[in-house]
């Protein structure tokens, strides 16, 4: 595989209180805040249209699990699901199944601390869309 991780796709944090949060960031930093947060938008090398998304989720979610940890990385890949065939062969810990949707499929692994990584191989021109 020439290239696995192609960009930082997200970071995602735990807070008490996503809203208060989201609307702290919109007022002192200005980031342009929706209900899922808030997404950056960029060129690639080739001038492609890419995206990465900042969230705060609930203190309570479930979405980072098997992952204790208050946060979650995404990063963009290419070909997810060779990817994840790869890093199986490699030893590394596959949690679920792909997941599939307009903007991209899903899939995720856990690394030697315990953290959740979730890894997307996105569409990003369906943001656009």
């Amino acid at each position: 595989m020439k290239n696995r991780v192609t960009g930082l796709g997200g970071f995602f944090f735990k807070t008490k209180d996503p809203k208060k949060v989201k609307e702290w960031y919109g007022k002192h930093l200005g980031l342009p805040v929706d209900d899922y947060g808030c997404t950056f938008w960029w060129k690639d090398k080739a001038g492609n249209d890419c995206s990465t998304q900042w969230s705060p989720f609930a203190e309570d979610t479930s979405y980072f699990a098997p992952s204790k940890k208050e946060f979650m990385m995404n990063f963009r890949v290419e070909n997810l699901v060779e990817l994840l065939e790869t890093l199986k062969k490699e030893g590394v810990t596959v949690v679920g199944e792909i997941e599939e949707y307009d903007y991209g499929k899903f899939g995720w692994i856990v690394d030697p601390e315990g953290n959740k990584i979730e890894l997307w191989e996105p569409i990003d021109k369906a943001f656009l869309e």
